[in-house]
């Protein structure tokens, strides 16, 4: 039972993120500000447009954070249970490239409420997939040795970025699969993979070093304000690592990092958030059951995703329900409504988890 209840807040710091990500899902297909703003370059005309927009930043490096932790942690225990390195690698192998067909087969479909097969986009879960494969062949690395490599990718970016390639050119998939952001993938993967193995770093102080409790909440509590207070010098320093310009601290232009592709105070400003807020999740769930049922949601997530994106545009764009016609609190409504009919079905989908033998059910 112990073992289990490591577990938890990380299922429901990974609930508190699929529901937020529902959330900025709902904010895309009601909300009419979405008939204007790039993604690329956001503008926002309200505070309330602002941080509803921006709280969606927080979403894609805690999935990939909380990935690596998993991985490198399952790893673990498969090898403890005899399985030999190939067998408990293969496995992670697998579901990434499960992770990477379900991008492209099911999710690009169901953005536009399957009106047309869409194989040319590599997204956040394709992303995901890919580091996994990826953190597969350093994951018996030691912490440092992995911690280096995120270090190595975070001050290379920058660097990368400056390969020039024709962006009508076959090279701009290349470059957009891995380096870059632009239609072809937004989410391009080394970046996003730096962001994995930092949580399969993390997953060693978590699971294994910090062994009590207080020490593990409090320690990591600790090393992401320390990160956040990182990031913001290297924002108050105007040079590397710095994309946007800003006007005054705290301003809205301050926050507005890079995400896409995500530039160093991106990466450290949320790295440190993420783990700030797993230890704070860590420290609540030891002393009250307030955020259990956020692990409805943490449990499934990826079942979440891929069930509740084909609702939410089969309501609006299909259905013609209120699509972009909204703002603000449109986008809570919308996501309210969805939540009545995702959570059961959450819940159902994790009785059958736990129960099926069957591998596709699984690979979910």
């Amino acid at each position: 039972m112990a073992v289990k209840e490591r577990f938890l807040f990380i299922d429901q710091f990974r609930g508190l993120i699929g529901v937020m990500m529902a959330l900025g899902h709902s904010n895309y297909y009601f909300n009419n500000v979405w008939l204007s703003l790039d993604p690329m370059d956001p503008f926002f005309g309200t505070t309330g447009q602002f941080w509803l927009r921006y709280m969606g930043y927080l979403c894609a490096p805690g999935f990939l954070m909380m990935n690596g932790a998993m991985v490198y942690w399952a790893y673990l225990r498969r090898r403890k249970r005899g399985h030999n390195p190939w067998r408990a690698r293969w496995d992670f192998i697998e579901r990434g490239l499960f992770l990477i067909l379900v991008q492209l087969v099911w999710v690009n479909s169901a953005w536009g409420a399957f009106s047309r097969l869409r194989l040319t986009h590599f997204g956040i879960i394709a992303t995901i997939g890919a580091s996994m494969i990826l953190l597969t062949f350093i994951i018996t690395w030691k912490w440092w040795q992995r911690l280096i490599v995120a270090g190595v990718l975070f001050i290379a970016q920058p660097f990368l970025l400056m390969i020039p390639y024709d962006l009508d050119g076959p090279k701009h998939y290349v470059m957009q699969l891995f380096i870059d952001a632009g239609d072809f993938n937004k989410y391009p993967i080394l970046p996003w993979f730096a962001l994995a193995v930092v949580g399969s770093v993390m997953a060693h102080f978590w699971f294994e070093k910090w062994k009590d409790p207080e020490e593990r909440s409090g320690n990591t509590m600790t090393l992401g304000i320390g990160l956040v207070v990182v990031a913001v010098a290297v924002r108050m320093l105007r040079g590397f690592g710095n994309t946007f310009p800003f006007s005054d601290f705290m301003s809205y232009s301050f926050f507005l990092v890079q995400k896409y592709p995500p530039n160093l105070v991106h990466n450290l400003w949320f790295v440190g958030a993420e783990i700030f807020m797993v230890g704070l999740f860590d420290w609540i769930g030891q002393r009250t059951g307030v955020l259990k049922p956020l692990g409805i949601v943490g449990r499934v997530p990826l079942f979440f995703y891929c069930v509740h994106i084909p609702l939410l545009a089969i309501f609006t764009r299909r259905l013609g329900i209120y699509y972009r016609q909204g703002e603000v609190l449109a986008s809570f409504v919308g996501l309210a409504g969805l939540l009545v009919v995702m959570i059961p079905l959450a819940i159902w989908f994790g009785k059958v988890k736990r129960t099926s033998k069957n591998h596709l059910i699984k690979l979910m």
